[in-house]
């Protein structure tokens, strides 16, 4: 799936599935590593997101990228951009 680039103001995030269980929706966990302001020891942190999926297609561990949208519903308001990299 090709994806055209258009300049926008819009957040773009990239995870893994985590669960494809809903109807067109998906949870992708996206994790990143910082350092703690006093320890200095990096630490990971996870954040899960719910994002529109309209046509089933992504599958666990897919890694995809995703983009803000107006709400969708109640948890959910990014939609899926790509398909970066299929589970094996």
């Amino acid at each position: 799936m090709a994806v055209k680039e258009i300049i926008t103001n819009k957040k773009i995030l990239t995870g893994r599935v985590t669960s494809n269980k809903m109807d067109k929706t998906v949870v992708l966990e996206i994790s990143h590593r910082q350092p703690h302001r006093l320890y200095k020891k990096y630490v990971t942190k996870t954040k899960k997101i719910k994002a529109h999926d309209e046509k089933n297609e992504c599958n666990v561990n897919d890694i995809i990228r995703v983009i803000e949208s107006r709400p969708l519903s109640k948890d959910k308001c990014w939609r899926l951009l790509e398909i970066v990299e299929r589970a094996k």
